[in-house]
């Protein structure tokens, strides 16, 4: 076991040194300033001055040197180069105008017309260079000449994977941002209405966020120095955009905050935005001759308004989630990762005169571009639960919709029908009656029969006649102690006969207004249901309280219960789990309660029993 572990870590050293980068820091530089000729462009032929030259402790001693009038010369001795091929990686080096010389001899030479003068170069070398004096000649006729980070002298092919893995990052997350709006443009074309106008903002967002983090970093002007000026104006018109899409993102989204600050705001940046946009046409079909005042409006005031909208979009998120929304929170936490990042590095660039380079800031876009699309997933899950809810309650409203039009159909058929087969029936019991007395025995089991079954049909037609006039005639105050000591005096026979029990606690003074006959029936229905589902030593629990406003009653039974579907259907018209239920008995119920103003509820599981409650608005 000691011999693997020495083994393994022998093998890690190994495999540690063999991944040493074959590289090292080339840190003795001098530096000079030389003056124009003339007013004119330094000559990049000329000769390199060979006096006045100041020693450096470091490149970054010097960091965001400007001067408009000269040129800026480095110089330094090539260290001892490698056998094979070998190179100088200069990281960052500002100027417009570059050219690189060993000795008297040109190795390198760029030109840029455009603003953008961040560069990072990797100059092959050869072996008989080392030891010779290595000049570097930066000049810039507006922005900074310098550089700055690390010189590395080393392998070529060390120092390509160092040069390419630098910016690997930025075009990695940029293009990934872009790929990611793109995506969300194509899902915009299946988007409501009601959600187009964030979607979109979002997905401007997050383009221009992706535009920025690609046209910001050095890669892009490396690869394609051809195309950096139409860089420079993509990165410009992103900047442009993202800031007032971002102000109506968060006013779809969270709020247009206190007094409409933000929705005014973002009127402000729409029309600052198409100014400055205007300017930067006019200064490119002039050659850059307006650099300096479009230098001004687009750095300078832009970065005052940028920090300006951090600090009203912060506090407006902070306001919202005091008063609890959910978005404004998420919001918060991803734009207090981006805000702080982008406010810090906006002070150091305006404080440093724009000689501080901007890096951290688009990883706090990332992690506000994920906080953003948060906030709108959350509006999605919202809306969702909504589009449930109003289903089920359009379902609800259906069913109760074809429930009254059933009622409303029985009630108009009962209200027609009912008192003109009444009177034939009475009329036909009497008879039936009279040729009870006068017949003989064998007969008499027939009109027993028939005078039950009559009887039966009267009982329905009743029923009929209660549902269809439901009102209640005499309406007073009803102590329900009393009521119930009625009703118990009439069901508690019944329910010693199915073998079970009845019990009922009823607090004295507890009133509600009705009729007493009604209310009786009502209760008689729905305590005699709950009776007849009793098993042997089965009980029927009845109590009542006052909640607030309402008299609440309770009828629990402990009987077979019922089947979610089956409580769905109570209350229908000639529904029963009776074998002679006809279900207008409880469909009566429902409608004596309605009338009371009360409610009904059903809880039932089958196999464990029924509970009934029944709410009544207090006198």
């Amino acid at each position: 076991m000691f011999t693997m572990f020495v083994l393994s870590v022998c093998s890690s050293v190994s495999a540690f040194a063999a991944n040493q980068p074959e590289y090292k820091p080339v840190t003795d530089w001098e530096f000079k300033w030389e003056q124009k000729a003339g007013g004119s462009s330094a000559d990049t032929g000329s000769q390199a001055p060979q006096t006045g030259w100041s020693r450096l402790a470091s490149l970054d001693d010097q960091t965001g040197l400007k001067h408009n009038d000269g040129v800026a010369w480095y110089r330094t001795v090539l260290p001892e180069l490698y056998s094979g091929t070998s190179a100088l990686l200069l990281e960052k080096v500002h100027g417009r105008h570059i050219a690189i010389f060993v000795d008297q001899r040109k190795v390198y030479e760029q030109t840029r017309s455009y603003m953008y003068d961040k560069n990072e170069i990797l100059l092959p070398l050869r072996q008989e260079d080392a030891g010779k004096t290595l000049f570097i000649q930066l000049q810039a006729d507006r922005e900074k000449v310098s550089m700055e980070g690390r010189a590395l002298a080393g392998d070529y092919q060390s120092l390509l994977k160092v040069y390419v893995m630098s910016d690997l990052d930025d075009l990695i997350l940029g293009s990934s941002m872009i790929l990611l709006g793109l995506v969300m443009a194509i899902a915009a074309l299946f988007m409501r209405r009601n959600q187009l106008a964030a979607w979109l903002a979002l997905t401007i967002i997050v383009l221009s966020i992706g535009t920025l983090i690609l046209t910001y970093s050095p890669l892009p002007y490396i690869l394609f120095n051809g195309f950096g000026k139409w860089f420079v104006m993509i990165f410009d018109l992103a900047l442009l955009t993202v800031l007032p899409a971002l102000s109506f993102y968060f006013e779809k989204t969270v709020g247009a905050g206190y007094k409409q600050w933000i929705r005014h705001f973002r009127r402000l940046q729409t029309v600052y935005s198409l100014f400055c946009l205007i300017f930067m046409t006019l200064n490119m079909l002039l050659h850059d001759r307006l650099y300096s005042l479009y230098y001004f409006f687009s750095v300078k005031v832009l970065g005052i308004l940028i920090i300006l909208q951090i600090i009203l979009i912060v506090a407006s998120a902070i306001a919202y989630a005091i008063k609890g929304s959910r978005d404004a929170l998420i919001f918060t936490l991803g734009f207090a990762i981006f805000g702080l990042t982008v406010l810090v590095e906006i002070v150091c660039f305006m404080i440093s005169g724009g000689n501080y380079e901007l890096y951290w800031w688009k990883w706090g876009v990332l992690g506000f571009a994920i906080a953003l699309i948060a906030v709108l997933g959350q509006k999605f899950a919202e809306n969702h639960r909504q589009i449930l809810i109003y289903s089920k309650e359009l379902e609800m409203f259906n069913m109760e919709l074809q429930r009254a039009e059933k009622m409303e159909i029985i009630s108009e058929l009962a209200a027609s029908v009912a008192h003109e087969v009444r009177n034939p029936l009475q009329v036909t019991r009497g008879f039936l009656q009279l040729l009870l007395e006068k017949s003989e025995r064998k007969d008499r089991e027939y009109l027993m029969l028939a005078l039950e079954e009559l009887d039966r049909a009267s009982s329905i037609i009743t029923d009929f006649l209660t549902f269809a006039k439901p009102e209640l005639d005499h309406v007073q105050l009803l102590e329900l102690t009393e009521e119930f000591r009625h009703i118990e005096g009439i069901l508690i026979p019944l329910a010693n006969f199915q073998g079970g029990k009845m019990i009922s606690r009823i607090p004295k003074n507890l009133y509600i207004e009705g009729n007493s006959s009604k209310f009786k029936q009502a209760f008689i229905n729905i305590i005699k249901n709950s009776i007849e589902a009793l098993d042997e030593g089965g009980r029927v629990q009845i109590w009542a309280y006052r909640l607030n406003d309402e008299i609440i009653v309770h009828v629990q039974d402990n009987g077979e219960g019922m089947e979610p579907a089956e409580v769905a259907r109570l209350g229908e018209p000639y529904f029963s789990n009776k074998t002679k239920g006809t279900g207008l008995g409880l469909m009566v119920t429902f409608r004596i309660i309605e009338v009371m103003k009360g409610k009904m509820e059903f809880l039932s599981e089958k196999g464990v029993g029924t509970e009934v409650i029944i709410r009544f608005p207090a006198p």
